[in-house]
């Protein structure tokens, strides 16, 4: 009967859980395979799967632990028992057993629980259960315990006693056990009978039974037929009470992996007035350790990664485990267009989630890109969000972080090595010589490599002998036939050196005069960059490495990562990098840093990856907020366009930044300049240019509309502004269509600053989105630009210069027309001049050039001159950055 309700209880859980095997891992330590085979076959009739791992006789205890700990941690394992001999069960071993894993319920926090009677919180110790299950009826009778210690007799004292015996304890060698015996209604022996005992101290019609570890070997015959002997059925009925223990744990584990609230430790914030320097601020607090965090919002053991006490790489196997568990609301924080100074959307996008998480209780996981590391030294300082709502520790951000940007710059130039070597190879070397090479004989065989092997069948060659290959085979596979002058692939560095924008590689004498002009860009400028960010998968990434066009041969045909057989090579280089890092905002509340594509030629949006990971985390009911780059009309229209067809995810809700600072110099107000102070047009009231200014904000929200997303506005409020100002803005966005306008004050006081916005973000969430794009991937190149410049940012036409209309031209042949569009625009304007303000109308937008990244899945139209390598300023950031030699802290960023 326990059997058979067990393996009910199983099979329902296991229709919530298709995807769940439930696995009893059961240590042992001694040879009695009578006992291995009971608990498999039990097992097998509940249906679960069991392991056995068998430990020889005259293991230590610190052996047993280890096997314990290891078991602990195995995420496949969700119940652990012990059989082992009885010197082995000492408090080390049993509570090295995780609480949650412990199916035979002999830890201390389980015994806790049930000498407490808190049931629902504890498993009987299946012996003891076993023991109960054959005990009937004892108000008032007397059970005499003999050589039951330790944890077992603890629970079995507990047990009894709720069921009202009255209980009397005694070892075998104590000189009042006989008459104890003689007075017993019931016996139950803990461990084996010693023969110096005889079975006439035991009164007739005692019922007797034995919880010796031996349960299976132990045949007992006390040769008094009034006596019931129930010691040989205690041993099978223990063993299926384990395998009940074992569903109850299954059940446990399968509610403590549904996504729940969090029960997080958040930080307590002191804001300070006047507000400190961010890094003041993130100095003072202390983040929780990494682990902490990870286990709080639901991440096992092995799904992290750990770099240091603040960061860890979450792996991509937890899409798996929570493949069927709903996503949370996605939200995504886009801006007007702003101020050469930014109008705060990574501080916004902070101080939703702390509000939403630290303060409302709702499981919130903020996305944010990693910053470059050229502008960090460079002009804009660190981009950890800011004040009391920035991601800590903030050097550790805006830093080296784990390391992804330096694998893309590792990756990128390694390609870039691989073309410059393979167009010398092949200049200085025939046919012959040159397949020889490429396909050596090794330790007397010569075999294609699988990389080679793909690109035969590229070829049309269906071969797989390298001996076999006809002299035009040999030629067509050895040469990729580069034409120098159609490089589009470039080198990286993640330093801003406007000396790198122009330079000429191959002067050394080893490279035979092969001399060419060429360029460095910024390494989050690279498409390896764009890939990262829109990947969904490593076998994705890798086809998408396989597929980057780095020139065109000599026929105008695309050349290609594979082609030069190093797309195996990249992925081994970006193998870490794909996994997101888990970083805390000021409030303990979780934060995934990861990619930081380049706004302008590609999409300005942080990962994919990082995005679905976050979604899962949170729950049905939780909130995902990203952030994409610079104004609406540039990141929100390529994460729609671009970002959203590659991940098939849609947002909930738009919450669109804006700034009167930004409304006024939209107004008319005079320029705004990085690093000079600001004029009083800024610094004092004067609704006149914010009303003015507000065409900008009206133009974002109508940009939002398109696509079908309710809008909410955050006006991120400055102590310069005035309440009358922040009251037209508000008024102005609700009249506008948008659906709730919000003053937030974050920025001075963390979460709390920004409850009144999140409590609108889950309101608006609740609306019913109709979200659509902007355009059909089936329509011309010409024409998906087109509706761009005229529906978002307002243009008359375009005008595409003879360069841009070969190349359209040639993507089109190529087979490439069908992929979205990524506009290159200045981010100072909806137009394509950064000095008109407002809402410019009625101009043509001229594409200067047209470029294509294909491993990442988009076209680059640029709109004027677009530089991919900053230049340092004249007193770059680097100036106030220092390090103390005593502590180790970073001073001066930002």
């Amino acid at each position: 009967k326990i059997t058979e309700n067990a393996k009910k209880s199983l099979a329902s859980l296991k229709r919530q859980s298709p995807q769940l095997e439930p696995t009893l891992a059961i240590i042992q330590a001694h040879n009695d395979r009578l006992i291995q085979e009971a608990n498999k076959n039990f097992a097998k009739e509940v249906g679960l799967r069991i392991i056995h791992v068998c430990l020889p006789e005259g293991s230590s205890k610190d052996e047993i632990v280890s096997e314990i700990l290891r078991l602990n941690e195995d995420p496949n394992v969700q119940g652990l028992a012990l059989d082992l001999p009885e010197s082995l069960y000492s408090s080390k071993v049993l509570n090295a057993v995780k609480p949650e894993k412990d199916v035979d319920g002999l830890s201390s926090v389980n015994l806790g629980h049930l000498v407490r009677g808190d049931v629902y919180d504890c498993l009987v110790p299946p012996t003891v259960c076993a023991v109960m299950e054959l005990l009937e009826n004892l108000g008032g009778k007397t059970v005499l315990l003999v050589g039951a210690g330790g944890a077992v007799g603890a629970a079995l004292q507990s047990m009894l006693q709720r069921e009202g015996a009255a209980i009397v304890s005694c070892p075998w060698k104590a000189p009042q056990l006989q008459n104890e015996l003689r007075h017993a209604d019931v016996v139950v022996f803990g461990s084996m009978k010693p023969d110096d005992v005889p079975v006439s101290w035991i009164k007739p019609g005692t019922t007797i039974i034995s919880c010796s570890r031996d349960l299976l070997s132990e045949k007992l015959n006390y040769g008094q037929q009034n006596n019931s002997a129930a010691e040989n059925t205690v041993g099978s009925l223990a063993i299926a009470m384990r395998m009940q223990n074992m569903v109850k744990t299954v059940e446990r584990w399968i509610q403590s992996h549904q996504c729940r609230t969090w029960n997080l430790h958040c930080l307590k914030l002191q804001p300070l007035s006047p507000v400190p320097s961010d890094i003041e601020i993130s100095r003072a607090q202390s983040p929780k350790a990494v682990d902490v965090l990870a286990k709080e919002i639901g991440l096992l053991t092995d799904e992290i990664e750990i770099y240091g006490q603040t960061k860890a790489k979450v792996r991509l196997s937890l899409l798996e485990r929570l493949k069927d568990q709903p996503d949370g609301k996605y939200v995504l924080v886009a801006g007007i267009t702003p101020t050469p100074l930014g109008e705060g959307k990574s501080t916004v996008t902070i101080g939703l989630v702390q509000a939403l998480t630290a303060q409302l209780k709702i499981n919130s996981f903020a996305c944010l890109r990693q910053p470059s590391q050229g502008p960090t030294f460079g002009v804009k300082g660190g981009a950890a969000g800011g004040g009391y709502a920035q991601v800590i520790p903030m050097e550790e951000f805006n830093l080296h972080l784990t390391g992804d940007i330096h694998a893309i710059t590792a990756a990128n130039n390694l390609l870039a090595a691989a073309i410059d070597a393979r167009i010398l190879h092949e200049n200085t070397q025939s046919d012959k010589s040159l397949y020889n090479r490429l396909v050596p004989v090794v330790n007397g065989v010569r075999e294609f490599s699988p990389i080679q092997l793909a690109r035969l069948r590229k070829l049309g060659i269906n071969k797989t002998d390298p001996e076999t290959l006809t002299e035009e085979e040999i030629s067509k596979f050895a040469r990729l036939d580069i034409d120098p002058s159609t490089i589009t692939w470039q080198r990286v560095v993640d330093t801003n050196d406007r000396f790198l924008r122009k330079i000429t590689i191959g002067q050394a004498n080893t490279e035979k005069g092969f001399v060419r002009q060429a360029q460095f860009d910024i390494a989050v400028a690279s498409e390896i960059m764009a890939i990262l960010a829109l990947t969904t998968s490593l076998q994705d990434m890798k086809e998408r490495l396989g597929k980057m066009v780095v020139a065109n041969d000599k026929k105008g045909e695309p050349v290609t990562a594979e082609d030069l057989g190093v797309t195996g090579a990249l992925a081994v280089l970006m193998k870490d990098a794909i996994k997101p890092t888990l970083m805390q905002t000021l409030e303990g509340t979780p934060v995934f840093v990861h990619a930081g594509p380049f706004a302008n030629i590609a999409h300005g949006n942080s990962s994919v990856l990082a995005d679905k990971i976050a979604l899962k985390l949170v729950g049905e009911k939780g909130f995902v907020v990203t952030e994409a780059g610079f104004g609406a009309d540039i990141g929100m229209e390529k994460f729609f366009n671009i970002k959203c067809r590659a991940s098939g995810l849609f947002p909930s809700v738009v919450v669109l930044v804006a700034t009167v600072r930004a409304l006024k110099m939209h107004g008319g107000g005079p320029n705004v300049t990085a690093g000079a102070p600001l004029k009083k047009e800024y610094t004092e009231e004067n609704l006149q240019l914010v009303a003015d200014g507000c065409c900008n904000l009206q133009k974002q929200i109508q940009i939002t509309q398109l696509f079908g997303v309710p809008v909410v506005v955050a006006l991120n409020v400055f102590k310069t502004d005035s309440p009358a100002e922040v009251d037209l803005v508000c008024k102005i966005a609700k009249q506008s269509g948008a659906f709730d306008a919000v003053p937030c004050n974050h920025w001075s006081a963390g979460g709390r600053g920004a409850v009144k916005l999140a409590q609108a973000v889950e309101k608006a969430a609740n609306q019913k989105s109709s979200f659509k794009y902007l355009y059909s991937l089936e329509l011309p190149i010409v024409e998906k630009i087109r509706i761009i410049a005229q529906k978002v940012y307002g243009a008359q036409d375009i005008e595409l210069s003879p360069v841009a209309q070969s190349q359209v031209d040639r993507y089109t042949r190529q087979g490439f027309g069908n992929l979205p569009i990524c506009m290159a625009k200045t981010h100072l304007s909806l137009s394509h001049q950064p000095e008109r303000k407002g809402v410019p109308t009625g101009f043509v937008l001229p594409i200067s050039d047209v470029r294509a990244s294909i491993g990442a899945g988009f076209i680059y139209p640029l709109v004027g001159t677009m530089s991919t390598m900053p230049g340092l300023p004249t007193r770059p950031c680097f100036y106030d950055i220092d390090l103390d030699p005593v502590t180790e802290q970073v001073k001066g960023l930002f």
